[in-house]
């Protein structure tokens, strides 16, 4: 049987692009008064699943194919968590950077932006970032 080969992904290429991820999204949740309704009720998310995509390409070492399916699975069940509120995911949750990651209400937008920001991180990530070995 033939063996795959792993995608290499390099933290310096990564490394960039998360950090604007993150400026482009943090804005939506810290000053979500000065920005367009829209841009705060999609982006947000958007741009989340397309972080933590690439938190799981740079970590997982899979094909963009297998990272996607991977990301989108976690971010479901994140997603789906957001029904549930034992006393302890609400600590959690109190706690301001996990809110980011944990958010608060379930929203079947949440899961269309979800897999619209992964799709696109992962053809960024096929077409300009990462390379078989």
């Amino acid at each position: 049987m033939m063996r795959q080969a792993r995608p290499r992904r390099s933290l310096l290429k990564y490394l960039p692009l998360a950090v604007l991820i993150i400026a482009l999204g943090l804005p939506a949740r810290l000053a979500p008064n000065l920005l367009p309704p829209w841009y705060v009720a999609y982006a947000g998310d958007f741009l989340w699943a397309m972080l933590l995509y690439f938190v799981c390409a740079l970590t997982l070492r899979r094909s963009a194919k297998q990272t996607f399916r991977i990301a989108l699975i976690i971010a479901c069940l994140i997603e789906v968590s957001q029904l549930f509120h034992p006393p302890w995911l609400e600590y959690l949750r109190s706690v301001r950077p996990l809110a980011f990651v944990l958010g608060f209400s379930f929203l079947w937008s949440d899961i269309a932006a979800y897999m619209l920001g992964i799709a696109l991180a992962a053809a960024i990530d096929r077409a300009f970032l990462s390379r078989t070995t």
